[in-house]
């Protein structure tokens, strides 16, 4: 059998260990799509519309640890990409793409679906390729999921113009091992800096750690909590981290930033020593990094020199893998601060929130009564994507956390998010409880999905708020110095449940909150893919 490109691009794939795509196929990807009809062990998932597919690799990476694949065609096809490869990037996902392009010698033309994606997509990709030459496939597949894996993670972009993947080949050989000239990222932390970080914890009387993504991206947990419980050290998380330690442990107080729970910004108002693990201190966590500066000394831990010092000023910056840093730490001899009474106030902090007794309004859901209840019966292990707005605000403050995930676009704020990184999470782990949290707004960008969903017989439960209007901008346009909601409301929102059913899944609408034990126990023990629809008054707000 003559070798073409396509064939090298798939088997150099299968052997980067890839066993599921995610794509919407078009012309100039027809090749390669025509050897994927070969590769039974390599499942594919098509997509409704091409952003999607970057979600979808998305939430498969996030919970496998190995970088997710997503292929789409030139043009349109790359373009609709591009939220989704920038929303990878913003969170650190690692992601490969692939597109297919033009005949190599009609680029710059303008011809039929052509579009410079490598340029378009440079600023918020980690790398990306244009192949002129079929026999360079197997390295540029080496490196590529080398790069997106390694370091801080990201999407890597190969475009393929299709004269490329029709070109023949005499032989195959995919590299064993792949050598950057220029890219040798940090593994190992400064072994000088690592003594200054145990000095700060011995002298420290409150100190507070804040876990990030870069907790999960790493492989970190374990190591976090044995430094927490260790040193009796409270943790406060980013949004990326929420869900790295368990919502019922002594030492969690919840999410930090201008959206946070009280508890947790209580505690960094108070510290005096912060120890930032795996996270870049952006404005929605650290609203003021100058007066935490001003304040207290910091502790700066992450894979990425460029993000130390970008938002605040580190004390201490420690660069290298957050698994790796963590554990030379714990290697390490440290006497226990003394911090009995930092915790024992910090605890009554938390147990005021918890045990906080959400607002009431008859004929609605206020969303923390529901998401408390839903979180007590979820799976231990149970993965939960959400979207964008207030939904995934009171999700991030209000849904108790076991020892599964919590995923969410954090970085970009994308909306329609949830829906197809649930589809990504639940093609790699079925076994595993998954379930949607959503708003209006959000699900009516990524309900077509509801047809992969379908195709695919996976079983996700949906939940959607519905309050009529963009949540989140409309409780912004009512406060100073707007002068009130415009361009905000939903009219002409379909009948979710008649468009869930046009796809085969049952619904249950909750109108009262006496109704939410019964429809959560009725969601969950239902086989198969099902949407609850929770009524939200629209003037419901996140400070409420």
């Amino acid at each position: 059998m003559e070798l073409t490109g396509a064939h090298i691009l798939m088997e150099s794939l299968r052997q980067a260990g890839v066993t599921h795509m995610f794509g919407y196929a078009g012309a100039t990807i027809c090749p390669v799509m025509d050897v994927l009809r070969e590769m039974p062990d390599i499942g594919y998932t098509l997509v409704r519309t091409e952003q999607n597919a970057g979600h979808m690799a998305s939430g498969y990476a996030r919970v496998t640890g190995k970088a997710g694949v997503c292929m789409v065609t030139s043009g349109p096809g790359a373009t609709n990409l591009i939220t989704g490869i920038a929303t990878a990037y913003m969170d650190s996902i690692p992601l490969v793409a692939i597109t297919g392009q033009v005949p190599s010698h009609l680029l710059g033309r303008d011809i039929f679906q052509e579009v410079d994606i490598t340029g378009a997509v440079a600023p918020f990709s980690k790398h990306s390729y244009l192949i002129k030459d079929a026999n360079d496939i197997p390295r540029v597949v080496k490196e590529a999921f080398h790069i997106a894996t390694t370091g801080r993670p990201g999407p890597v972009l190969i475009d393929i113009p299709i004269d490329i993947q029709t070109q023949s080949v005499k032989a195959f050989h995919y590299p064993e091992q792949v050598n950057i000239r220029g890219y040798k990222p940090s593994v190992k932390g400064n072994e000088l800096q690592i003594k200054r970080v145990v000095e700060a914890l011995g002298k420290a009387k409150q100190p507070l750690i804040c876990a990030g993504g870069g907790v999960w991206l790493a492989h970190a947990r374990e190591e976090l909590l044995e430094l927490a419980e260790r040193y009796s050290i409270p943790v406060v998380k980013t949004m990326m981290g929420i869900s790295v330690i368990p919502t019922a442990h002594p030492l969690n107080l919840g999410m930090i930033g201008a959206h946070g729970n009280h508890c947790a910004n209580q505690a960094l108002a108070k510290a005096d020593l912060l120890i930032m693990v795996g996270t870049r201190a952006a404005d929605r966590a650290m609203v003021h990094p100058e007066d935490i500066e001003r304040r207290m000394a910091t502790i700066h831990i992450d894979v990425d020199p460029a993000e130390i010092g970008k938002n605040m000023t580190a004390a201490i910056p420690v660069v290298g893998d957050v698994k790796v840093i963590l554990r030379q730490i714990l290697e390490r001899e440290l006497t226990p601060p003394d911090s009995a009474a930092w915790l024992e106030k910090l605890r009554s902090y938390r147990k005021a929130e918890l045990d906080r007794v959400f607002p009431q309004r008859e004929g609605y859901v206020f969303p923390g009564t529901f998401l408390r209840k839903l979180g007590e019966k979820l799976a231990d292990d149970a993965t939960v994507c959400v979207d964008v707005g207030q939904n995934q605000l009171f999700a991030c403050k209000y849904l108790p956390q076991k020892h599964g995930r919590l995923l969410t676009s954090g970085g970009l704020g994308t909306m329609g998010y949830a829906l197809p990184a649930a589809i990504g999470t639940k093609t790699a782990q079925r076994e595993k409880q998954t379930v949607v949290i959503c708003g209006d707004g959000s699900f009516q960008m990524a309900m077509n999905e509801l047809a992969a969903v379908k195709c695919e017989n996976l079983d996700i439960k949906i939940v959607l708020f519905r309050n009529n209007v963009l949540g989140l901008v409309h409780q912004i346009q009512r406060s100073a110095p707007y002068h009130g909601p415009i361009g905000v409301a939903l009219d002409g929102s379909p009948d979710f449940a008649a468009i869930a059913a046009a796809y085969g899944i049952p619904s249950t609408v909750v109108e009262d909150e006496t109704q939410i034990d019964n429809a959560i126990d009725a969601m969950l023990t239902r086989k198969g893919s099902s949407l609850t629809i929770v009524n939200v008054h629209p003037d419901v707000t996140t400070n409420d």
